[in-house]
């Protein structure tokens, strides 16, 4: 089975146990990747659409943990955990995503930060421990289309964040 990303275009390249999702925003790459390394950044767009985020805890670094809750529309909270195994300012962030630390199900995901002329395409490659936990996301937990709400969110949120920096104090009366 291919995944596609925001193009609509299947990747051939992935396996049963990927999702791929990808998306070009209007922003610098450094701002880009700066809304993933700050709490008070992440907690204003992340997750799909409807869903707010409470942080218990956060440490960006190598081995750092983000432990948080995602508050679902319908009152439902989510657990999650994320450790960050890799950073490469400002191209690529890698980390292990679960409900826990050391959960068994945590699932690998490798964001990309690649400057395209004024714009930056972020490339979010999760893989799954197994095809059967890949489908259960998908089917039971929307993950591909939370997936591309939370990258619209981030599109939206640095977009404001631009157009706040380049607007003249007054101009937005």
């Amino acid at each position: 089975m291919a995944t596609t990303g925001s193009g609509g275009e299947p990747d051939h390249t992935t396996t049963d146990r990927e999702i791929v999702l990808s998306r070009a925003i209007g922003a610098p790459r450094e701002l880009v990747f700066e809304a993933f390394t700050q709490v008070r950044h992440l907690s204003q767009w992340w997750g799909p659409e409807g869903f707010t985020t409470t942080t218990r805890s956060f440490e960006f670094r190598v081995g750092g943990d983000w432990a948080f809750v995602m508050h679902g529309p319908d009152g439902t909270d989510y657990q999650e955990w994320i450790t960050w195994t890799e950073i490469v300012p400002p191209e690529r962030i890698a980390l292990v995503h679960g409900e826990y630390r050391d959960d068994p199900n945590a699932f690998e995901s490798v964001l990309t930060f690649e400057l395209v002329g004024e714009k930056t395409r972020i490339t979010m490659r999760t893989v799954f421990p197994t095809k059967e936990l890949r489908e259960e996301a998908v089917q039971k937990y929307h993950a591909i289309e939370g997936g591309e709400q939370t990258l619209g969110n981030l599109a939206a949120y640095v977009a404001e964040l631009t157009w706040n920096e380049t607007t003249p104090k007054g101009a937005e009366d």
